[in-house]
């Protein structure tokens, strides 16, 4: 399966962002926008949901 990879709509288009691409079971795979060929990470599915509801609610935040 080949990777389709999306931005976030927060990111603001300027290349500065990470890139994720849904669709692979049981993990999301995650690269930087500015290194498109390069490396991508795999986190397991439910950790980066766990990730991902930390930023929205403000648990985590940006340094």
């Amino acid at each position: 399966m080949d990777a389709v990879w999306r931005s976030s709509s927060h990111s603001g288009g300027g290349g500065q962002c990470i890139q994720v691409a849904d669709g692979f079971t049981g993990v999301m795979p995650v690269r930087d926008s500015k290194n498109p060929h390069g490396p991508a990470l795999l986190f397991p599915a439910q950790a980066w949901g766990t990730f991902v509801a930390g930023v929205k609610s403000g648990t985590l935040q940006a340094v």
